[in-house]
């Protein structure tokens, strides 16, 4: 039985919606798509992106094919106010593509956006204020009244602001932050409000961005607020329906799917979903979600590779091997049964029919991958791929820890050739890293007697005359007794496997040990044609790595 006490979580409210149409509607095109990579990817990390990380994510924005980017919060934030002017100041923003910029209902924060901004050929201007009843009676202590005032002032003033820089074409949006939260009505009623302000057209419509600031309920209750409110704004024909969505309840991007249903224009998410608590909505898992239902994305997703790179290497942030669509283990079989069926499929695929592979929701090809990248390893590898080929290839079976480690001088090889790393290169990359050096002390004899449970272990190097003694209740724990009793650092074992090479009486076999040397850990591992040997070798191994 659970101990926690669900009553203190009230279920979200359901809306009052009727008849609902977006359950039977179907997705047709690609939505208006809005990175916020650079402002709310940026707030969300430990340390904020540096000028030269910034530049590079804005090169890869604008080559993924982006018409609108939220660049970041100027008035709240002097790194993002200057970014914003090299922006306009080197004429870094084509002709093509509108910056946005965020900031709160302050008049302060307003003007000083707007200095961010001149000069900007065409810009949107981001407003927000929290509407929700948390935020208005625990926060600000307001009522709904008093809300929708903040509201309309900035609108005013964001107006007022831009009537003062005509040589630039103004663009405006409006977010009710926290608008899961807040009540339907009310959302409709502030958002209105807004619109008297700015009073947009056809011609010129407004942007009201619904966010679920903080993820309230499953997807399906999200899509129908965005349909209640779709159908009870005014001025409908006026404004573009936007929506940006978090993922709290792990639902951004099905919560941005079915509010596309539900009547939305525009998603505003970052690249494999960087932001707040546990993210943003990934816009490379939406885009490669439309692929695959024959819907062009309309941006530039071929090179996840390329992605995934520059948005690790910018935020200091890891993408999960597992992630949807661009993982490094997502088009990888370990399971032998998946394995065959997606080679018999293979086998049958025709070059002019639709895709129809068992496991594989698209071709791997569409992104740069193939089935058998799994035994290919370049710098985007991980330790799976890594552990595949050397067992494939050469029969060692790495234990987890030692393939994270080996993976990473795997990687810094491939970055150092600029290309893949053979098979050949990773064997001796494993024996450079883990079997014994040319320095490191060779056992030349030992002798192992067993006395009441007690294993008493006599070992002899090469090149010395006094051998190693020790005793334990097993050969290693013995070994590591003879070392410690010498004038050394203490060591300890942390973990240990073994297995053999080959089949058969003549057959080698490795061993694979982890040692803690005065508390450090440290890896070795070493061939011999006996686990024994190999056991102490590769303690030996270690051991002189560690020295």
């Amino acid at each position: 039985m659970s101990r926690f006490d669900a009553t203190r979580y009230p279920a979200a409210p359901l809306v009052a919606l009727s008849n609902r149409q977006w359950p039977d509607r179907r997705l047709e095109k690609a939505p208006r798509w809005v990175s916020v990579d650079l402002r709310d990817g940026n707030q969300a990390l430990l340390e904020p992106m540096s000028v030269a990380q910034k530049r590079r994510l804005w090169k890869l924005l604008i080559e993924v094919g982006f018409k609108e980017i939220e660049v970041g919060f100027p008035a709240a934030s002097q790194p993002d106010f200057d970014f914003v002017r090299w922006l306009i100041e080197e004429r870094q923003i084509p002709d093509d593509v509108s910056i946005q910029v965020l900031v709160q209902a302050r008049k302060a924060l307003i003007e000083r956006t707007f200095a961010a901004l001149e000069g900007a050929p065409r810009a949107i201007v981001h407003l927000y204020n929290s509407t929700s009843p948390v935020q208005r009676e625990r926060v600000f202590g307001l009522d709904c009244e008093g809300v929708k005032a903040i509201a309309v002032r900035g609108a005013q003033w964001v107006k007022d602001e831009a009537l003062r820089h005509p040589d630039t074409d103004w663009r405006f949006q409006y977010s009710p932050e926290s608008f899961t939260h807040t009540e339907m009505d009310f959302a409709v009623v502030i958002c209105e409000a807004v619109l008297d302000v700015w009073q947009p057209t056809p011609e010129r419509p407004v942007i009201i961005n619904l966010p679920s600031t903080v993820e309230a309920a499953s997807p399906n209750v999200f899509a129908d607020q965005i349909e209640y409110f779709a159908t009870h704004i005014d001025r409908r024909d006026s404004l573009v329906l936007s929506v940006h969505t978090h993922n709290d309840r792990g639902g951004a991007v099905a919560s941005a799917e079915l509010a596309l249903l539900a009547g939305a224009e525009r998603v505003e998410g970052t690249l494999l979903g960087n932001g707040e608590r546990t993210g943003n909505m990934d816009i490379v898992t939406l885009g490669f979600n439309l692929y695959s239902q024959g819907i062009d994305p309309e941006l530039d997703l071929s090179n996840p590779a390329r992605i995934v790179r520059t948005v690790s290497e910018c935020t200091s942030l890891p993408v999960h091997p597992r992630h949807p669509w661009v993982g490094e283990l997502v088009y990888t079989a370990f399971s032998g049964s998946h394995q065959d069926a997606i080679r018999k499929c293979l086998a049958q695929q025709r070059e002019d029919e639709p895709w129809q592979v068992a496991y594989l929701p698209i071709d791997p090809r569409d992104i740069g991958r193939d089935y058998q990248a799994v035994i290919r390893v370049n710098s985007q590898s991980g330790k799976g791929g890594v552990a595949f080929v050397l067992e494939r290839d050469h029969g060692l079976r790495l234990p987890r820890w030692m393939q994270i480690q080996l993976a990473a001088h795997v990687q810094e090889e491939s970055e150092r050739r600029g290309g893949e790393v053979e098979a050949s290169r990773i064997r001796l990359l494993f024996e450079e890293q883990f079997l014994p050096a040319a320095q490191t002390p060779r056992v030349s004899a030992y002798h192992l007697d067993q006395t009441g449970g007690v294993q008493r272990l006599q070992v002899r190097l090469e090149a010395t005359e006094k051998p190693l003694e020790g005793q334990g209740e097993g050969v290693l724990d013995a070994f590591i007794d003879a070392i410690n009793r010498q004038d050394g650092p203490r060591v300890d074992v942390l973990d240990y496997s073994e297995h053999a090479l080959e089949s058969g009486a003549d057959a080698h076999a490795v061993a694979y040990v982890q040692l803690a040397v005065n508390g450090q850990p440290q890896a070795g591992a070493a061939i011999a044609r006996d686990t024994l040997s190999a056991a102490l070798q590769a303690v030996l191994s270690a051991y002189s790595r560690a020295a």
